[in-house]
């Protein structure tokens, strides 16, 4: 009973991940509280995790709202950061991380919500050097910030993606979680080699987060990016709450 009630848990997650990010928001404390050590919750989260995000990722893919020029540049970037992240996470002290991290969260979130234009239209002017340049820092920041940490991975990608190229709700989601895939295979590959994923929860759990990714996406890709904004601005927002928690109980 208690792992499938996980397992809806992770349909739901991979559900709004698949839409705005944030998904780990959901799926994290549930897996704590199914009672996993703590040791084995980030690495168990990131195996079915890494499923969900390649399944939305081929969905986007074929639907064209993905930019393949975009990401032959930015997807090295983002692979060497989250192999760098997980490497640092012991290094880092976690109480000023948060601080930073909390704030930024905020700001994308209420910047966000009170933007009426943001994301709403594409933008998009072709790339360039400087954009290139730009995305690629974007990219490797955000790649070794998911490999260590992980809130807020999806928000940071979207927004970043929107400011940089111009893009529209619908086509950042769509070439974010594509890098969110690779940062998160990138630290699956740490974390199944130190022997943290529990694969008789993971799998199971996965299947119901593939299901989940699908859903959330044909319904991104059907309703738009009015459709995306307010989930993205709420998971952000529900997000810096998490953390504000966290961080005072650290």
């Amino acid at each position: 009973m208690k792992l499938l009630l996980l397992c809806i848990v992770g349909f739901v997650a991979a559900f709004v991940d698949s839409i705005a990010g944030g998904g780990g928001l959901i799926s994290v404390p549930a897996f704590m509280l199914y009672g996993l050590p703590t040791h084995m919750v980030l690495g168990t989260n990131k195996f079915s995790a890494t499923t969900a995000s390649l399944t939305s990722s081929i969905k986007y893919i074929k639907s064209g709202t993905t930019n393949k020029e975009l990401l032959k540049y930015l997807s090295p970037m983002t692979f060497i950061g989250a192999v760098i992240g997980v490497n640092l996470v012991l290094k880092i002290n976690q109480r000023y991380l948060y601080a930073m991290v909390l704030i930024l969260v905020l700001f994308v979130g209420i910047y966000t919500l009170f933007s009426k234009t943001i994301g709403q239209e594409d933008n998009f002017n072709g790339l360039n050097r400087r954009n290139l340049l730009l995305g690629m820092i974007l990219a490797l920041f955000i790649g070794g910030y998911d490999g260590f940490f992980g809130p807020g991975t999806g928000s940071f990608l979207i927004f970043g993606l929107i400011n940089i190229y111009g893009f529209n709700f619908l086509n950042a989601a769509g070439n974010a979680r594509f890098l969110n895939f690779l940062s998160n295979i990138a630290s699956l590959i740490v974390f199944a080699y130190k022997g943290m994923v529990d694969y008789k929860i993971a799998i199971p759990v996965a299947l119901f987060m593939i299901i989940g990714a699908r859903l959330g996406t044909k319904a991104a890709l059907f309703k738009g990016s009015k459709f995306i904004k307010p989930i993205f601005v709420t998971m952000s927002i529900l997000v810096a709450l998490r953390m504000l928690y966290n961080f005072i109980n650290i």
